[in-house]
């Protein structure tokens, strides 16, 4: 039988990692040349991508033989941790006190070390998360005129992403996105993203030119806040997932 004709099969796509059974999303990617393999941040399922012509039999053998690998990285991902009375909420690099009254203002507000924010306590998480996403906004928006302003450009349109994979992106059209989690993440790691996307409306590749201006523009420690990321970037995913 031609190759191209042979039916896919009819299993779901998962794999078992211990106890747990996590879905693998297959994604075929027009300039991919082979397959690669990645957990998703929050733990919740494993991702494949492979070029067009790429089987998903195909995907799922190469997922389940890399078995070991995943459940190591599983292993390694921060249990949930939801917002709760008593709790702790990541915010800046610090841990707030969460001080929850229910005949409280609901609108959450900063005092010191604690946010105070009431209402019904089934909402609490959420209250929190816009919060939050507030807060992200106002502070990119601040690191974004920065790092502009720096790079000799007009400041871009900010978006807020809810992307699992990608901490950053820009868009052809200038604008730039910045994930909301990294509002959690201490102060020198977000305005490090901020000012790589910046650095991308320079130079959209990561060449000399792009690591250059990157270096130029940004007024931290570029190696620590990408050790940050990648040791403890995942962490950012356990309050909301």
């Amino acid at each position: 039988m031609i190759d191209w004709l042979r039916r896919e099969p009819r299993e779901a796509p998962e794999i078992a990692l211990g106890q747990r059974r996590l879905p693998v999303i297959v994604v075929r990617h027009p300039r991919a040349r082979r397959m690669t393999l990645r957990l998703a941040p929050a733990g919740d399922a494993v991702r494949v991508t492979l070029p067009r012509w790429g089987r998903t039999a195909e995907a799922l053998a190469f997922a389940r033989s890399r078995a070991e690998w995943l459940a190591a990285q599983l292993a390694k991902v921060p249990a949930p941790d939801p917002p709760r009375p008593g709790g702790r909420l990541p915010y800046r690099g610090r841990a707030l006190a969460i001080a929850w009254s229910a005949e409280g203002p609901r609108g959450p507000h900063l005092v010191d070390e604690t946010i105070a924010v009431g209402g019904p306590q089934r909402h609490l998480a959420a209250r929190l998360a816009r919060w939050l996403e507030g807060e992200g906004l106002r502070l990119m928006a601040a690191d974004l005129a920065d790092f502009a302003a720096a790079a000799g450009l007009p400041r871009p349109a900010l978006r807020l992403s809810r992307a699992r994979r990608r901490w950053g992106s820009c868009a052809s059209d200038g604008t730039v996105r910045i994930n909301w989690r990294l509002v959690m993440a201490p102060d020198a790691v977000r305005r490090s993203v901020v000012a790589h996307e910046v650095a991308h409306l320079l130079h959209f590749d990561h060449g000399p030119a792009f690591k250059a201006a990157l270096e130029r523009i940004y007024d931290g420690d570029l190696a620590a806040a990408d050790r940050w990321l990648k040791d403890r970037g995942r962490t950012l995913y356990a309050p909301f997932g």
